[in-house]
């Protein structure tokens, strides 16, 4: 892909976008799948520690990965509060059916978000998460 004279390129961080570097595409695609292993191994209750992880290792060496960090963490504390709203209709008996629509949609969104969020960073390009209560930056 050429760049058009007058045209931004997506990345450039001339239009507030921190540029991928060679060596910045693994790590952040790492921020976005840590949260979906962490899921794995935790169900669901870790999500947000490898981001958090990764965002305090790159945080003052690469925009780029710390973006991919802090993104997927604010994202991860956005379901997290969906997720807890919805066992808070679930314990209150007359919600269950909100709760467990609740709980489908954020374990949906955590994981196609995530994913998206892999192929976007190994690609060189950021993810703007719907969700996300903007804790790190």
């Amino acid at each position: 892909m050429t760049q058009q004279p007058g045209f931004p390129q997506y990345g450039d961080s001339q239009y507030g976008q921190p540029v991928a570097g060679p060596d910045d595409r693994t790590p952040a695609a790492l921020a976005h799948a840590s949260s979906l292993i962490a899921m794995a191994l935790s169900a669901g209750w870790l999500s947000f520690v490898g981001p958090l992880v990764m965002w305090l290792i790159y945080k003052d060496r690469s925009p780029f990965v710390r973006q991919a960090a802090a993104g997927s963490f604010n994202f991860n504390v956005g379901l997290w509060i969906m997720s807890i709203v919805g066992w808070i209709f679930i314990i209150t008996v007359i919600g269950i059916p909100i709760g467990l629509v609740l709980l489908a949609v954020s374990f949906v969104l955590q994981i196609v978000g995530h994913l998206i969020g892999v192929v976007r960073a190994t690609r060189g390009r950021t993810i703007n998460y719907p969700f996300q209560l903007r804790i790190l930056s």
